[in-house]
């Protein structure tokens, strides 16, 4: 999962009063002691009658509220033949009710100065709201309406325009957009057939089309029931004013059983390179190769976050000084540690420069990541990559929208809202040793994904027949 998103412009010590640092240290001064910081978001949580958990955080700094709702289902949850249907359900969610008529959602929101959005991933369904502080009311109203009431009002209407829009989606962002196709053919090369992790989160055409009214409310009945959600709100508000809208609002959804646990899944492993090449309408060729790794939060998945910032972070970076600078091979290149609930999977992807021969792009990747696995990475290179990784970490707690989805991620994750403290000092224990030690167990050349993204050839006009003149 990694976090090394673009940083806001800071003003840290007033976003977040909680925060503290003592004694960091200095890039490449391994004898300095590591940075000690109390990272704290104050909650507090508990349970309604009919097993919704709820998490508040009052937070006065600025006159905002956020409201998250973590359903725990994503694409590996969902049955053969009917994939794609967690993300399909992320849009049916704003198709409205008897309450809420289709549009008013998004409307009401917006009008009071609001916004939402949501995104679905193999492992969960995430629905966020913000808007000033006054609009709380207004906010749990149309979470609590839809969840309560979408599933009983879907109508065959309703679904067939979200499944349009799903599947545009698909041919949008997958089919059509440059080096798209990766994303839906990397999981079938990795997974087998049959692993949770499989297809893409997106679905299929097939799969989309052949959804019914039923099976949508059946996923809805089975997966969209309090026990299986989370609800946090976060800002601008004051608990005791709170709580007893969260129970008018929400407290009437009917309890029902939590739905039953997926199959398990064994972490795969490759034991052969697994190559395959995609004509794409793209100017310039790009190699991906992954690799599997650990499951979230399990050993060597910090390591891997902080690997991925020595590779691509900055022009010393291992893949860009040789890739794009010394050798001036590539256009572009990143890495990064794509975490899972179940496992996951660590990705190289570099754009090669015009002209360049993808055989000796290729090598020269290669030898990069043999590096990592012969020769430890030097201290000044692990400070610095875990000082970036903590800044960014760090930088999330600015927003008030982003202190809810941490907190909600946690009780997803770790049933622990107030993970983050122990989630940080995972980076900070990363060492050379620790990290080298993951590399070699990871960085398998035998055992892996290559995808190869080239130009699509133009198809030559066929010559025009020879005749006389008529």
């Amino acid at each position: 999962m990694s976090l090394r998103s673009p940083l806001f412009a800071g003003f840290l010590a007033l976003a977040v009063p909680s925060l503290a640092f003592a004694g960091p240290s200095l890039p490449g001064d391994p004898a300095a002691p590591a940075a000690s910081a109390k990272l704290d978001i104050p909650f507090e949580r508990y349970e309604l009658p009919n097993g919704l958990t709820v998490i508040l955080s009052e937070d006065h700094t600025v006159p905002i509220v956020s409201v998250n709702v973590i359903v725990k289902v994503g694409s590996r949850f969902e049955v053969a033949k009917r994939t794609g249907f967690a993300h399909l359900f992320e849009h049916l969610m704003f198709m409205g009710t008897d309450r809420v008529p289709t549009g008013k959602f998004d409307e009401w929101m917006e009008g009071e100065g609001g916004s939402n959005n949501a995104w679905t991933s193999e492992d969960r369904t995430d629905f966020y709201d913000v808007g000033p502080a006054n609009t709380l009311p207004l906010l749990l109203f149309l979470e609590g309406d839809r969840l309560d009431a979408l599933g009983k009002t879907m109508t065959q209407e309703k679904l067939d325009a979200q499944r349009k829009v799903v599947r545009n989606e698909r041919r949008q962002r997958s089919e059509n957009e440059p080096y798209g196709k990766v994303d839906l053919r990397l999981p079938e090369l990795l997974y087998p057939e049959g692993h949770p992790y499989h297809h893409p989160v997106i679905g299929s055409h097939e799969d989309l089309e052949a959804a019914s009214v039923d099976d949508v409310k059946h996923f809805f009945a089975t997966h969209y029931v309090p026990s299986n959600m989370s609800l946090v709100v976060a800002g601008d508000f004051d608990s005791a004013t709170a709580k007893p809208l969260i129970e008018k609002y929400l407290g009437g959804i009917a309890k029902a059983a939590a739905p039953p646990p997926p199959p398990a899944a064994t972490m795969p492993r490759l034991t052969s390179v697994v190559r395959e090449t995609i004509e794409d309408n793209v100017k310039l060729p790009k190699i991906v190769m992954s690799f599997h790794s650990p499951a979230r939060f399990t050993p060597g998945d910090a390591d891997l976050d902080v690997l991925s910032d020595v590779l691509d972070e900055g022009k010393a970076s291992r893949l860009y000084k040789a890739l794009v600078y010394d050798r001036q091979l590539a256009q572009s290149v990143s890495a990064s540690q794509s975490s899972q609930d179940l496992s996951s999977h660590f990705d190289v992807e570099v754009i090669a420069r015009p002209g360049v021969d993808l055989d000796e792009l290729e090598r020269a990747i290669d030898k990069e990541l043999k590096r990592i696995t012969t020769e430890q990475i030097t201290d000044e290179e692990l400070s610095r990559a875990k000082n970036d990784y903590e800044t960014s970490f760090v930088h999330r707690l600015e927003s008030v929208e982003h202190k809810a989805s941490l907190l909600n991620s946690y009780q997803t994750w770790k049933n622990d809202p107030g993970f983050i403290a122990s989630d940080l000092e995972r980076y900070r224990a990363v060492t050379r040793d620790s990290l080298f030690a993951t590399a070699k167990s990871v960085l398998d050349l035998n055992g892996r994904v290559i995808i190869r993204v080239v130009p699509k050839k133009e198809e030559k006009a066929p010559a025009a027949a020879k005749g006389g003149k008529k």
